[in-house]
């Protein structure tokens, strides 16, 4: 992902800006571009939004070049990140509540090119108060992509973003924005709204439960959808309260297993397991089926990890065999160590069974090729 921003794209972005409003320290960015080679996307981001935040003399060029540059459709995609990055950069050295505002709007202009979730957050930092001011009033915006900035850019935990303390210090700051857009009609809008719940849930769940028991009263089908989304998190985690709220509810069930044919398996590799349920109880039950992976972390200590497996309803006396698989393999998110690993189920938060399995890591190749 790192040549997302590299020189071609370099090459647009200048030639966007000189266009809509030449300024002498632009070639700047033309001579930068070797320096982006090492570096991360990320990196490269910052880099590029430092050249542009020092080409322009004031807050005010800036936005003017960014907005007039707004008509040549070529200004777009991942060179619009050091652009919304720089103008709050020039907004906050501004210092004025005028700088302040105009930047959200400007934010709102660029968002349709390439999403501005990740420059919102300093400005949210600086003023949480006077940033939701504004972004309260795109709840209402025409486009979806400036009502999903609403929610996305607002997250307490937003990927690749930095963090706002206040927004977990508070975390009903934002739930005037879901209660507007829970509903909205933008798919991509409404999975926004259930991830920000998904995030709440992490340090408020019980503001959580009560916000989509609040939506469930009068939910439509999407909003059912972004409840159970929103929710997900604390599902695995077993939380009374939610798993209530979406039917979960103690059943009287038999589980059979998880059994597994494999007792060794190499990384990479994939785990299959099976288990069947039958409902043992005189009422039809409903049942979250998840499953438990005890992984082996550098210290030889295990912790465990939540997957979903499936939602059942089963009548009285009904049984029902499952299956599924699990990979193995080394990813930028989860370091695998070799060592006893167990796996079990988890019914409506309760934990069943267990299986273990050694898992060997493969030996590196030998350089010599002998």
């Amino acid at each position: 992902m790192d040549n997302l921003l590299g020189p071609a794209e370099v090459a647009v972005l200048h030639r966007c800006l000189a266009a809509a409003a030449p300024v002498h320290g632009l070639q700047k960015l033309m001579e930068s571009v070797p320096a982006l080679d090492p570096l991360s996307l990320r990196s490269r981001t910052d880099l590029l939004a430092g050249v542009l935040a020092g080409a322009y003399p004031s807050y005010a060029k800036a936005s003017a070049a960014y907005r007039s540059a707004l008509q040549d459709p070529g200004f777009e995609g991942w060179i619009m990140w050091p652009v919304s990055e720089s103008a709050v950069t020039l907004a906050l050295a501004d210092g004025s509540s005028s700088a302040f505002d105009d930047v959200l709007e400007l934010l709102a202009e660029l968002t349709p090119r390439l999403t501005s979730e990740f420059a919102i957050r300093r400005l949210l930092q600086a003023d949480l108060n006077r940033a939701l001011d504004t972004v309260g009033r795109w709840v209402v915006h025409p486009d979806p992509r400036v009502r999903r900035l609403a929610s996305e850019g607002t997250r307490p935990y937003l990927p690749w973003a930095i963090r706002v303390p206040a927004l977990t210090e508070r975390p009903r700051a934002t739930l005037p924005i879901l209660d507007a857009l829970h509903d909205d009609p933008s798919e991509d809008v409404r999975r926004s709204v259930a991830n920000h719940l998904n995030d709440i849930s992490r340090h408020a769940p019980e503001i959580t439960v009560q916000t989509a028991a609040r939506w469930q009263e009068t939910a439509s089908p999407a909003t059912l959808r972004v409840i159970r989304h929103g929710l997900r998190t604390l599902i695995k985690k077993a939380d009374p309260n939610a798993l209530a709220l979406l039917g979960f509810t103690p059943a009287e069930i038999t589980v059979e297993g998880p059994e597994s044919p494999t007792a060794r398996l190499s990384l990479p590799g994939r785990m299959t397991f099976g288990c069947t349920l039958e409902n043992t109880g005189s009422t039809a039950a409903r049942l979250a089926v998840d499953y438990v992976v005890h992984y082996v972390k550098a210290n030889g200590q295990t912790a465990p990890k939540v997957f979903k497996l499936a939602v059942l309803d089963l009548a009285p006396g009904e049984r029902r065999t499952l299956g599924a698989a699990h990979e193995f393999r080394q990813m930028t998110t989860r370091r695998h160590y070799a060592g006893k690993h167990s796996l079990q189920l988890q019914v409506n938060g309760v934990r069943y069974g267990g299986l273990t399995f050694e898992l060997e890591l493969a030996e590196a190749a030998d350089p010599s090729g002998q």
